[in-house]
C-alpha cells in the first residue's frame, strides 16, 4: 500500500523518543476504538471502509450512471469537506487537459459553493448556459452560506433551461437523513438522495456519498478507492505492532518534532495531481489540531514548481518547519528525453532518460538539500496514482490524525473556531436573529 520512512528526521529527533510515545498511542488508539475520548460522537469515519456494503455501492454507481447519460457538466455544490476530498481523488486521477480534448469519457465536474466570489458565480452560470448540466447539492444543514447561495442560483438555471422535470432527474442531495433546509427540499422537490452519517464530520466524509457519488460520476472505480481504504484501516488497526503501524508511527514523529520547535509542517509533493490532496490534508489537520493555542501549521507546496518560489525561504529561512513528502512511485504513462544534435540547452546528458527519473532525482536531490539546511524530512511513498492508492492514503491520514490530536490534548473532531466568522457575518449582513450583535459590530467599525 503505503510506506512511511522518518529516517531523515532522525538527528533532528531521536528514533528513541518517537518510540517512546507508544503507550500514548496505544491509549489513543484504544479511545478511537472505545470511543471514550474527546469527539467520541464522530467516530463514524473509523471503519467506514470496511462497512460499506455492495448495495451501497452500487446505488451510488447508479445514480452516477444516470448524471454520465443526462449531462455535460455537474457541478458539485459544496465547502471544505464536502468537496475537498472528491476534488482530490478526481484531480489526481483525471487527464490534466481532458477538459480541452472534443472526446470526453463523461460529464465536465465543476465547482461551486465553496467561495461567494461573484465573478466565479457569474462565469459558470454563463459557461452553463448552453450545457445540459446537473447539480450535486453536498449540505448536512442546507444552511451553508457559500453552498447555499450557489445552489439556489444553479437550481434556478437547471429548472429554467431543463425544466422541472429533467431537474429533478440531474439534482442530487446529499444531505441529513432527516433534518435540516436541503433535507427539506430533496424531499420536496423528488430528488434523488444520499444520507451524510451524524457521526462522520465533513473533513473526514470523503468516503461517505459526500466524496463517493462525485468521483464515481467523473468515472472512478469507487470499489477499488475503497477497498484500498479497507486495506489501510487494517494496516493502521489497534492490534497493529506499533513499529508496523504508519499511522501510529507519522502521529507520533510529527509530534515529537512539533514538541522540538517545529511548529509547521510542509506538505510536499513532485506530482502536480497531487495538488489538491494537500489541500484536502490542510482541512484535515487544520480544523483538526488548531485549537487551544496549540497545533502543528499545515502548509503545503508542489515541487519542482514552488522550488523557483518558496525554495528559497524552505532552504534558508526559520527553522520551524519540517516537510512530509508524498512520493509517487510510478508513473502511469512513459515520455523520454530526446537527443538534440545542437544541443543548445544542454541536455543531452539526459537524452534517453525518463521523464520521471528527472523528477525523482529533483526529489531525493532537494530533500538532501533540505535536510542539510536543517528541515527534517519524512517521506510517504505511494505506489501509484490509482484508486487503490488513494483510498490507502486517504484513510493513512484520517487516522493519523484521530491519533495525533489526541496525542496534542484537543478534540480533533470539532471546530469551534470556524463558527466565529460566520457569527460577524451575519451580523453584518443585518440577517434575521442577529440584531444584537450587528448593534455591537457596528460599534467596532
Amino acid at each position: 500500500m503505503i510506506s512511511l520512512n522518518i529516517e531523515k528526521t532522525l538527528g533532528f529527533i531521536s528514533k528513541e523518543n518517537v518510540f517512546a510515545y507508544e503507550a500514548q498511542v496505544k491509549a489513543a488508539q484504544e479511545a478511537l476504538e472505545n470511543g471514550t475520548g474527546k469527539g467520541n460522537d464522530f467516530l463514524g469515519w473509523l471503519h467506514l471502509p470496511s462497512s460499506i456494503t455492495k448495495e451501497h455501492l452500487a446505488d451510488l454507481k447508479a445514480t452516477a450512471q444516470v448524471l454520465r447519460e443526462n449531462c455535460e457538466a455537474v457541478v458539485v455544490a459544496g465547502i471544505g469537506g464536502s468537496y475537498l476530498g472528491a476534488r482530490a481523488v478526481i484531480e489526481a486521477l483525471s487527464n490534466s487537459f481532458a477538459w480541452l480534448q472534443d472526446k470526453k469519457s463523461g460529464p465536465v465536474i465543476l465547482y461551486a459553493g465553496h467561495n461567494i466570489g461573484e465573478d466565479y458565480l457569474y462565469e459558470l452560470t454563463e459557461y452553463l448556459k448552453d450545457k445540459k448540466f446537473g447539480v450535486i447539492n453536498i449540505s448536512k444543514s442546507g444552511t451553508t452560506t457559500e453552498t447555499a447561495l450557489a445552489f439556489r442560483l444553479l437550481k434556478k438555471q437547471c429548472e429554467d433551461q431543463r425544466g422541472k422535470e429533467m431537474a429533478k432527474k440531474v439534482i442530487v442531495a446529499v444531505t441529513d437523513a432527516k433534518k435540516g433546509a436541503a433535507r427539506v427540499t430533496a424531499d420536496n422537490e423528488g430528488y434523488k438522495s444520499f444520507i451524510i452519517p451524524d457521526n462522520v464530520g465533513g473533513r473526514f466524509s470523503v468516503l461517505t456519498p459526500v466524496g463517493l457519488l462525485p468521483i464515481a460520476v467523473a468515472g472512478f472505480d469507487i470499489e477499488k478507492l475503497v477497498a484500498g481504504a479497507a486495506a489501510m484501516e487494517k494496516a493502521c488497526g489497534k492490534d497493529v505492532p506499533f513499529a508496523e503501524n504508519p499511522a501510529a508511527i507519522y502521529a507520533a514523529t510529527r509530534n515529537e518534532l512539533y514538541k522540538n520547535g517545529k511548529k509547521i509542517e510542509i506538505l510536499v509533493n513532485f506530482n502536480p495531481k497531487l495538488h489538491y490532496v494537500s489541500e484536502w490534508w490542510k482541512q484535515l489537520y487544520g480544523e483538526s489540531e488548531g485549537k487551544e493555542n496549540k497545533g502543528i501549521f499545515p502548509a503545503s507546496v508542489d515541487f519542482s514548481t514552488d522550488l523557483h518560489s518558496m525554495g528559497q525561504w524552505i532552504q534558508e529561512g526559520e527553522r520551524t518547519i519540517y516537510e512530509t513528502v508524498i512520493s509517487v512511485e510510478k508513473t502511469q504513462y512513459s515520455l523520454q528525453v530526446p537527443s538534440d544534435e545542437v544541443n543548445l540547452d544542454g541536455l543531452n546528458f539526459l537524452a534517453g532518460k525518463h521523464v520521471d527519473e528527472v523528477n525523482k532525482m529533483a526529489e531525493l536531490g532537494t530533500q538532501l538539500a533540505h535536510v542539510d539546511g536543517g528541515v527534517p524530512n519524512m517521506r510517504i511513498v505511494i505506489p501509484a496514482l490509482n484508486e487503490e492508492s488513494l483510498g490507502g492514503l486517504l484513510y493513512f491520514f484520517e487516522k493519523a490524525c484521530g491519533i495525533s490530536g489526541y496525542l496534542l490534548g484537543v478534540n480533533p473532531f470539532n471546530q469551534p473556531g470556524v463558527e466565529a466568522y460566520k457569527k460577524n457575518m451575519f451580523a453584518l449582513l443585518n440577517k434575521p436573529g442577529y440584531e444584537e450583535e450587528s448593534k455591537a459590530i457596528q460599534a467596532r467599525l
